[in-house]
């Protein structure tokens, strides 16, 4: 661990943002309600605006976001960063959702309201949060993967077994697995292919629907999935889920976090978290199985550009090729 983790901070719930400046709850609420953002994205602006706005009732005496200076919001970064010891990628979500309000009250609000006539958006321009870092990303290994496997395999845990086949084969991330049908598993595998592809999954992306596009399930998902249907003993519509008192419904995010944190990071003796299997399974595939990066960024990693897996996801550290240097 580089840096201790910050404590959340406290939920701003509905008491509390009453005693919020009416003026900027009903902008919040505006702004809100018209962006094309995904259910998750906009519950994290609701909340960072909140956030934002209790800040300011707290200790800038509840003032009109109108008069809100550049100096005030860096007094907010700083209790982001030196306060509450937040992280830098924490500070940023909390800079862009004020930064996307100041933008719509700009570009919108300004024409109809006087006090925003000469309103700018007082983020910008501001220094860039310096970056970094509580854990170093270390990946998955083939050779991980396989204790992890055998590991959950004894222990009987055929859930976790087809979730971790699945998260490290195919590349999903944890907001899209608990998407998957278990119609896959009847899938025909095309002559001469080693893999299916998926019905429609939702990527990350703006808007409702998001990005939308298939994912390709290769034979070692396939394996253990099959076998999580073998033992779990009733039929789902989805592949990876939880029955409850009585109540089967599709993992939750929760389940994920806490079956890292708690089932693989007690098997490898180190943290593991689930973003880290997408990042690996594209590390094995550039390192071990040589395929080129362009084929792994569009059709495992769904970027469109690889500049964004090489900066987020390629975890090779090119170690052969270090020893060559200076050889």
């Amino acid at each position: 661990m580089l840096r201790n983790i910050a404590e959340k901070l406290t939920p701003i719930d509905d008491e509390k943002w009453q005693m919020v400046n009416e003026d900027y709850r009903s902008l919040v609420e505006e702004y809100i309600s018209v962006q094309e953002h995904s259910p998750k994205t906009k519950e994290q602006y609701k909340s960072g605006l909140r956030q934002f706005g209790y800040y300011v009732f707290k200790n800038m005496n509840n003032k009109p976001f109108h008069k809100i200076s550049k100096r005030d919001f860096l007094r907010y970064i700083s209790f982001l960063r030196e306060t509450r010891k937040m992280s830098s990628s924490g500070i940023n979500l909390k800079k862009a959702c004020v930064s996307s309000l100041c933008n719509y009250i700009e570009n919108v609000v300004a024409d109809d309201d006087d006090n925003y006539k000469t309103f700018r958006n007082f983020t910008r321009g501001l220094p860039a949060v310096t970056k970094n870092h509580v854990f170093h990303k270390v990946k998955i290994s083939k050779d991980d993967y396989d204790l992890i496997m055998k590991t959950l395999i004894d222990d009987e845990n055929y859930l976790g077994a087809a979730w971790v086949a699945f998260a490290f084969n195919v590349g999903a991330r944890r907001a899209e697995i608990p998407q998957f049908k278990a119609e896959i598993a009847k899938y025909p595998i095309p002559e001469g292919s080693n893999y299916v592809m998926s019905h429609i999954i939702r990527l990350k992306g703006r808007g409702e629907d998001g990005k939308q596009e298939p994912y390709m399930i290769n034979e070692e998902a396939l394996k253990y999935i099959n076998l999580w249907f073998e033992k779990r003993g009733y039929e789902h519509d989805y592949i990876f889920t939880v029955k409850y008192g009585g109540q089967i419904s599709p993992i939750s995010e929760s389940w994920t976090n806490d079956f890292c944190k708690e089932t693989l990071s007690n098997i490898l003796n180190r943290r593991i978290n689930p973003h880290l299997f997408k990042a690996s399974c594209v590390t094995y595939l550039l390192e071990v199985k040589k395929i080129p990066i362009e084929l792994v960024s569009k059709f495992v990693a769904h970027h469109e550009n690889i500049a964004t897996t090489i900066a987020h996801y390629d975890l090779r550290d090119f170690a052969e090729e270090k020893n060559k240097i200076f050889g």
